[in-house]
């Protein structure tokens, strides 16, 4: 019998945040979160990639139930990077949300754009 999908809004990333936050100045010892989030911004972006990697591999095998594991492995490391930085899953949805409906191909172009004109602010430079 399969399980029924939780709904689809914010509130596990909301409550996962919450956790995360909670642990954050905890007992490295006893929290893997805390012990994370002490070791700092390279051992979490460490972990990231590693995780990262780990879905791709699954993805490659076409193993559907370790592409659902890795992915949450992948989602929960992104929110101690998230937390590590004093950001919120919220902003992300709402970057998300901004997107929406909007072309990918439009969306990196728009995003290229926004990056040349940084550039050519920070040089002193007409665009």
């Amino acid at each position: 019998m399969k399980t029924p999908d939780p709904p689809l809004n914010d509130s596990i990333l909301r409550g996962l945040a919450a956790v995360i936050e909670s642990r954050r100045g905890g007992d490295p010892d006893a929290s893997y979160v805390a012990r994370l989030l002490a070791r700092g911004e390279d051992a979490i972006l460490k972990k990231i990639g590693e995780e990262a990697t780990e879905t791709v591999m699954a993805a490659k095998d076409g193993a559907h139930q370790r592409i659902v594991a890795e992915t949450a492995d992948l989602w929960f490391h992104c929110l101690v990077m998230l937390a590590h930085y004093g950001l919120s899953p919220q902003q992300v949805l709402a970057e998300l949300a901004r997107r929406a409906g909007t072309s990918g191909i439009e969306e990196k172009a728009s995003r290229k754009a926004q990056e040349r004109e940084a550039e050519h602010q920070v040089k002193g430079t007409g665009p």
